[in-house]
């Protein structure tokens, strides 16, 4: 009998802390997101091969040196929060299959329940917030809109919702991938430094 008292017990604690450790971003993320975030790896292994068949030599070669930085560990003497430089880059499924923007400025806050990304100009906006899936790897989930428009909240639709996984590449560095976008290409890359 005390045997089947602690077992039921110990599933019971298993499933209550499964239901706990799947974090906030399961009851958040969209179906179609989710589902982006799945294909994430091979939406992102097609979009650079188109992007270095047709980018121009210099372009390439800035996008492989944002690609080929380390992801290091966001725990490490990293706070986030801060004005922040970004850039985004457009890889595949248009003509040219590689476009590298200029720099706009981009914020993060802290409301105490984890870090908050905007793009404050540019035409192109993004506003959003990280969840940790890993110590190397964040996940983003967000809206994307135009500047002047009132940002809807995310999970309004595919028109504006925006997911992607956020990487840290050095001391004051990361980026953010966001695989499938709704409009343009097959693969963003938000590249950030101060």
């Amino acid at each position: 009998m005390m045997f089947r008292t602690l077992l039921t017990a110990a599933i019971s604690l298993t499933v209550l802390n499964t239901a706990y450790a799947d974090g906030a971003i399961t009851r958040l993320i969209t179906a179609s997101d989710k589902t982006r975030l799945e294909k994430y790896q091979q939406t992102r292994t097609k979009a650079v091969d188109e992007a270095k068949k047709s980018g121009t030599p210099a372009d390439i070669s800035t996008l492989n040196q944002i690609l080929t930085k380390p992801n290091l560990p966001f725990s490490q003497d990293f706070d986030m929060t801060g004005n922040w430089q970004c850039r985004t880059i457009k890889l595949g499924g248009m003509a040219p299959a590689l476009v590298i923007y200029g720099w706009f400025k981009c914020k993060v806050t802290d409301d105490g329940s984890g870090w908050a990304l905007e793009k404050v100009t540019g035409s192109q906006r993004t506003k959003g917030r990280f969840y940790t899936e890993s110590d190397t790897r964040l996940t983003y989930l967000g809206t994307g809109y135009v500047s002047g428009k009132k940002p809807a909240k995310y999970g309004a639709g595919p028109e504006t919702d925006e997911a992607g996984y956020a990487y840290r590449t050095g001391k004051n560095a990361f980026r953010v991938e966001f695989p499938a976008p709704y409009r343009e290409s097959l693969m963003d890359i938000m590249e950030l430094k101060r």
